[in-house]
């Protein structure tokens, strides 16, 4: 066919050869009922699943627009057009995506987007930018430094709505909205319609176009589902096993949480595939550097979270597997969206433990299908995890006893205990010192009485206190001349019997700590 179709849609015939170029050759359903409607200044609310050409249903007649109204160079800090995406992967996908599109003309595009330096941002928008493309938190970044006014932008579109009502978003447009002009022309996508997208669109759009290309069966036909029941313990062999798959060209193995995603390729890295990861802990650089490697074939396994089920499109995506089952059923149809896309065929497969089937039951109500059970020899599957194990683990002693060694500190103390280190504290060393040996002199009960013990205390205690007044320095170098404490039923004969054994040595002298500055 040739380019009339596109023209047929009110497309300029510059725009038609470009989408011949790029391999075009009839619109998709999406783009069919949308373009129109755009053109004609509508908004619109569409509800389309992805990898149906969403993008170029919106791009084509948002640049054409842009194209007609353009005067000049927009103003700096001033874009003339706002595309909003969920996530940053989405976000430089559609600016990949525009740029093809208006190849050859003046159209200045600009991509705002966390994760990387600001500055070339910023210097973007001061020289003016026709079309911006943004993730929600780093727009508000900058509009809060003010480095983007939304005051004269005139065109809005929300692109996979239902995954910014998903992430938290909405609070965010919210507040950008209300920053942009009323009369604009406001452009909602969304794959599916909760009740909350709703409630926003009836907010933000005037007087819709409503537009629902959704087919009666959720999930693609032509993807092929298959869910095989295997334990936790043995999801790594399992794994393994359908990865040697002849048919495998190049699958997306998708985990719930960012651990569970670093540890399958890690996993899968030491047994000899070659796989990237992708989440939101990644840096921008390693994000992008992962996906480049994912697409041009250096690794043909990517693990991701649920950041890359949205919007990524990439060629050829054969295989698809679920290591773990997602909270949201709604998770499920996206993660398997990656594959069979544009009219190709694909494969889906799901490893559920015995305690996600009511998460699978979940996602058969959605899309009111029963995934085909796929049975795989467990026996073999062990035999792999066995053959799978670090040498180390698997090391048996001479003795056939393949239990972990423990140190018995015990033993180690009977062998060695000069190794013991004392310890230096001032009260385990009090702890520690043996007390005075007792005067058989005074070791009688038979002592003064009660008044008279006082009266021998008083005084000696005044001894001492003359003593310190007298030389305040002189017992600050000797330990042995500080305080002697007399134990009640002793008398003064005594505490002079305890001083001077006390300085005969058997008491052994205080050691004073240094301290380092």
């Amino acid at each position: 066919m040739s380019d009339d179709l596109f023209a047929d849609l009110g497309l300029h015939t510059s725009f038609c050869r470009t989408v011949a170029k790029l391999g075009f050759k009839q619109p998709s359903e999406i783009q069919s009922a949308a373009i129109p409607e755009i053109l004609a200044g509508r908004d619109v609310l569409a509800i389309a699943q992805t990898g149906t050409g969403k993008t170029a249903a919106f791009g084509l007649p948002l640049l054409q627009q842009i194209i007609a109204a353009k005067k000049g160079r927009a103003k700096p800090r001033c874009p003339r057009s706002l595309i909003l995406a969920p996530t940053r992967e989405l976000a430089l996908q559609i600016h990949e995506e525009l740029s093809k599109l208006c190849a050859g003309s003046n159209l200045y595009l600009a991509c705002v987007i966390g994760g990387v330096n600001q500055n070339p941002q910023v210097k973007k928008l001061r020289a003016g930018v026709d079309v911006l493309i943004a993730a929600p938190g780093r727009l508000l970044d900058l509009m809060n430094q003010g480095h983007i006014t939304l005051d004269e932008t005139t065109f809005l579109v929300l692109d996979e709505c239902d995954r910014l009502l998903d992430m938290g978003f909405i609070p965010d447009v919210r507040r950008i909205v209300s920053a942009m002009p009323k009369q604009r022309q406001s452009l909602l996508f969304s794959a599916t319609m909760p009740k909350d997208i709703v409630r926003f669109a009836n907010e933000v759009l005037h007087k819709p176009a409503r537009i629902d290309v959704s087919p009666k069966d959720i999930t693609v036909a032509k993807i092929e589902q298959y869910a095989v029941m295997v334990a936790n313990a043995q999801k790594r062999a399992a794994l393994e096993t359908l990865l040697r798959d002849e048919q495998m060209q190049r699958a997306i193995i998708f985990t719930r949480t960012k651990h569970g995603a670093n540890k399958v390729c890690r996993q899968l890295n030491s047994s000899g595939f070659v796989a990237e990861v992708i989440h939101g802990n990644k840096t921008q650089a390693a994000r992008q550097r992962a996906l480049q490697n994912f697409k041009h074939g250096d690794a043909w396994i990517l693990v991701a979270t649920d950041i890359a089920a949205r919007g990524i499109d990439i060629d050829d995506v054969s295989h698809v597997i679920n290591y773990e089952l997602p909270h949201e059923p709604e998770s499920y149809v996206h993660r398997i969206g990656r594959t069979g896309r544009a009219g190709a065929t694909g494969t889906a497969w799901a490893l559920i433990d015995p305690a996600e089937k009511s998460r699978l039951r979940a996602i058969e109500r959605l899309t009111k299908k029963k995934l085909q059970s796929l049975q795989l020899d467990i026996t073999k599957i062990e035999e792999n995890a066995v053959a799978t194990e670090s040498p180390s683990k698997r090391a048996s002693r001479p003795d056939g006893d393949n239990k972990p060694r423990r140190r018995n500190a015990k033993a180690n103390t009977q062998k060695h205990p000069q190794q013991q280190r004392p310890s230096r504290g001032r009260a385990t060393q009090a702890r520690k010192r043996p007390p005075p040996k007792p005067n058989n002199e005074h070791n009688d009960n038979s002592g003064p009485s009660t008044s008279m013990r006082v009266e021998a205390q008083d005084s000696a205690q005044q001894e001492t206190s003359k003593k310190r007044q007298g030389n305040p320095g002189k017992h600050r170098n000797k330990p042995n001349n500080q305080r002697r404490h007399v134990a009640k039923g002793k008398s003064a004969g005594a505490k002079d019997s305890v001083q001077d054994n006390d300085q005969g040595g058997q008491r052994p002298p205080r050691r004073r700590r240094r301290t380092v500055a």
